[in-house]
This record gives structure tokens, sequence and C-alpha cells, in this order.
């Protein structure tokens, strides 16, 4: 079926696979800053606001720079920011809608407590206020051209850009994004629609996990990629999913698969980096050989690239390819979120 052309553009007649193929590009999207000057104060710590995909960049920046972020960076995801949240805490309210009302109420808790202000958006409210009134911002890809959930690698870059401009890091986080540009293309283009499923890993990776319920599991530096595994899973497919992380996985969840029959409808796939710590390396294959039997065995994907920014960039597009693949598979319209919008109207 994935074979078929037209099956491909009956199902994906929005064309969500033509867009993944050409998230390669946004590694090198346009992260200019026009307004908002940093205005001195120091940056104790840094708190972005944001839901969803919003939030996902930030996790992937986090895990990526932790080793040199000099300040606390967190991730707000609900209405209200935390009490520490004053004049030397850099704000950045994310959303692309410019809309999502969590990052809007948190905005306003940003500017009661006198922080400084950033933000990231495509449109909206958010943009209407930042440049209402002077505030440091980045304008995201225009939703109305591409899903926002297909943005990561701009949002990525628009983010670590946002951070050098208020001297958080410096500007070559920004550039080693670009610098993944022509590798990424080359990757993305194994994963085409025209290429056959035996020579295409997103397809076999899709054909794995249709009628199933995928489990994703990273180690410290790959967990929010496994993240976007799920979430790519949830909105593309339309599929239940779920991920973890390792080591803490080993604490808890891991003897939660003892008591599930191996024929349960789980598919489950190991995100595994040669970057991680060596025992979290370890834990992966030694998890994997003591639930033999209890669980269904796992899929190795082994996370191409190297850099951590680079493995994080390729596993977000294949997580695209494959959700978009296994969205056809399902026989779903990989691009509308009608549900959510709805729940959105019949929330106000």
């Amino acid at each position: 079926m994935l074979d078929d052309a037209n099956v491909l553009k009956q199902r994906d007649h929005k064309g969500a696979l033509s867009v993944a193929a050409g998230e390669w590009q946004q590694a090198t999207y346009e992260v200019a800053v026009p307004a908002g000057a940093h205005d001195g104060r120091a940056i104790e710590k840094v708190v972005l606001a944001g839901m969803g995909g919003s939030a996902l960049a930030a996790l992937l920046v986090r895990a990526w720079l932790s080793d040199v972020l000099p300040v606390p960076f967190e991730i707000v995801r609900e209405y209200h920011l935390p009490a520490y949240v004053d004049q030397n805490t850099l704000v950045i309210a994310s959303s692309c809608s410019g809309n999502t009302e969590e990052t809007l109420s948190c905005l306003d808790d940003a500017v009661a407590a006198g922080a400084q202000l950033a933000v990231l958006a495509s449109g909206g409210k958010l943009l209407e206020r930042a440049g209402a009134g002077d505030i440091a911002h980045i304008v995201l890809p225009d939703r109305s051209q591409i899903e926002p959930r297909m943005t990561t690698v701009a949002q990525m870059r628009a983010l670590t850009r946002l951070l050098a401009h208020f001297g958080i890091i410096g500007d070559e986080y920004c550039q080693e994004i670009a610098a993944a540009s022509d590798w990424l293309r080359q990757e993305s283009a194994l994963w085409e629609s025209s290429v056959p499923t035996d020579h295409n890993y997103a397809k076999q990776l899709a054909l794995q996990s249709v009628g199933k319920t995928p489990v994703f599991y990273g180690g410290s530096l790959m967990a929010p990629v496994a993240y976007k595994w799920k979430i790519s899973w949830n909105e593309n497919a339309k599929n239940v999913a779920f991920c973890n992380t390792l080591p803490e996985f080993n604490h808890n969840e891991f003897l939660g698969w003892t008591s599930h029959p191996v024929e349960k409808p789980f598919a489950v796939f190991d995100l595994v980096s040669e970057l991680e710590h060596p025992r979290v390396q370890k834990r992966f294959a030694l998890s994997d050989k003591l639930l033999s039997g209890l669980r269904p065995k796992s899929t190795v994907v082994p996370v191409a690239g190297d850099t951590v920014v680079k493995q994080m960039l390729w596993g977000c597009i294949l997580a695209d390819f494959a959700s978009i693949y296994t969205a056809i598979l399902n026989n779903v319209d990989p691009t509308q979120v009608d549900l959510i919008e709805k729940f959105k109207k019949e929330l106000n």
C-alpha cells in the first residue's frame, strides 16, 4: 500500500509527506530578532511557556545544551508561572498560533512580575502584544502554510537565536543547526514516498506500528525526541502512543511490563544514541533481555548523526515521515486536528 502512488495521493491529499520532505530547509530558517533589545539586566533564569510542539522545541534545546546553559531553564506547560519568576527572569512565551490560552496567561504573569520578555509566534495575540510592547520576538513559519507540529526544526533555530540575543548562549548553536541542512536533506530523501518500502526506513517503521499502541523510549539526550515520536503518532496518525525515559524507566515502568501478556497490542521502540551515557546504552539492551517473553521485543532505532543536535533533528523529521505513513495505513488524514479545534471552541 505505501508504494502505491494513487493510495498515497488519496489518503494524503493535503500533501503532508511533501511538507515532511521539505523540513530540512527549516535548518536555515530566517530568525532575525526585530525588536526588544536586551536592556542589560542580569538574566539569572529562563522560563519558556508553551504547550505541545511549542514546548517540544524547548525540551530539545534544553537537553542538547544542558552542559553549556549557564542558568536554569524551566519549561512551563500550564496557566501560571512559578513564584520565583522576577525581574531577573527571561520569560519566553511560545505559541505557533499566538493564541494559546495557557501561554497568554503566563505572559500576563510575566508582565506582572516585571520579567524580561520575549515571544515566539507566527501571529495571533502574542505577536500583536510583542509589536505593541516592543518585546523581542521571532516570527515562526506561517501556520496556514505548514502544520505547527511540523515546524520543530525552525522552532529550535528560533529559540537558540533568541537565547543568543539575550546573551544566554553563543550564536554558534543556531549556526550548528544551519550547518546540518545539507546532511538532513540527504537523509530525508531516503524516506520520501518515491522510495520503495524495502529501502525506506520510515515506511518500515510505520508497518511495525500500525494496529498497535506504540511506546517510545529514549535516554536523557533522546527523551524529547521520544516525546516528539509520541505526539507525532498522536496528531498525525491519530494513534494513542506513550513515551518514557531511561534510566528512570528501570525504577518503575520496567516492572509494569511483567504482568502484561506478550501478545498485547504494543509496539516498543528504543531510540538509541551512541552519545548517551554508556550506562544508559547498557540499560536498553539489558531491559529488553530481561523483559523477553513479557513484552514485545523492542525495535531498536539507532539514531543517526555525529552530534547531539544532528541526532535530534534526524529523529524529529523521521518521526513525521513514519507517523504520516502510519496515518495512511490507518486511513486517516494526517493533517486535520478538528477535534482539538472543537475542544478549544467548546472550552470557550
